[in-house]
């Protein structure tokens, strides 16, 4: 199994921007765009790192969005502030990664980027905001992360996700621990998975596919094949690619089995 070394230790590329969608140092897009004049087809790319700062930053993508411009993809990689951040948590995590979101349609012009072509990427925690976003249309409309009109978002591609923030904060055995979840949905309020967790969400009407590591020790499989179960009696069009020999690291690292499929899936959808 790779290490996080292993893939930092890699010669690190570089966006070709970073755009600011509010004040905080973390209130940022990075941008990379492939030669030519475009349009782009675009990947909307959010990182993961148990939704908290310390843990990462949308560089943990740096490698995987360099890949994906060579191949003549746009890349918007998002940041948001974690559970352990000022202002992050409920709802600051899921306002930023909305705002950051929202900011690419206003600058798609700019940037020759082409919204018709357009799929989500996440990875880990960020597996979980990537279909959060693509279901914001589902939002209750009592809650205050409700915008009507977000941007829409399909299909999604989710590695190594952990859809189900209520199975999550249920298992000790996830990675990412237990307390974090309950910071991340404001425990202390009324419902809180109703509109931070996906399965009340259901059906958000988009294809998900989930790439799985099968010997992924930081998310446990069964994420994967229960919410897989949720979606499809929903209705909803789902898909597990599994991936022998495959840790957590590897679904992010260009050259492996695991980003080689998910590469497949990304470029499939983004076809012309």
């Amino acid at each position: 199994m790779l290490t996080w070394d292993d893939l930092t230790a890699r010669p690190r590329p570089v966006a070709d921007a970073t755009l600011a969608y509010g004040p905080d140092a973390m209130h940022c897009v990075d941008l990379w765009l492939p030669a030519g004049d475009g349009p782009f087809p675009v990947v909307l790319m959010v990182h993961g790192g148990c939704w908290q700062t310390s843990i990462a930053d949308r560089r943990l993508m740096d490698w995987v969005a360099g890949d994906l411009r060579a191949a003549g993809h746009a890349v918007w990689n998002i940041d948001y502030r974690g559970v352990d951040r000022a202002g992050g948590g409920y709802p600051g995590t899921f306002l930023d990664a909305a705002a950051a979101a929202d900011l690419l349609r206003i600058e798609a012009p700019s940037y020759k980027l082409d919204l018709s072509r357009l799929i989500a990427v996440g990875h880990s925690a960020g597996g979980h905001l990537a279909l959060w976003l693509a279901g914001r249309h589902r939002l209750p409309h009592t809650s205050p992360l409700y915008r009507s009109q977000p941007l829409p978002i399909d299909p999604v591609v989710v590695l190594g996700g952990l859809p189900d923030l209520a199975a999550t904060a249920a298992s000790p055995d996830n990675g990412c621990g237990t307390a974090v979840v309950e910071k991340l949905v404001g425990v202390d309020r009324p419902a809180p998975y109703a509109d931070t967790s996906i399965p009340p969400l259901l059906p958000l009407g988009v294809r998900q596919d989930l790439v799985n590591g099968r010997e992924d020790r930081i998310i446990p499989y069964r994420f994967a094949t229960d919410y897989r179960a949720l979606a499809q009696a929903a209705g909803d069009p789902v898909a597990l690619h599994t991936i022998p020999h495959t840790g957590h690291v590897e679904l992010v690292t260009p050259g492996t089995a695991a980003w080689t499929h998910a590469r497949t899936l990304i470029d499939r959808a983004l076809a012309p």
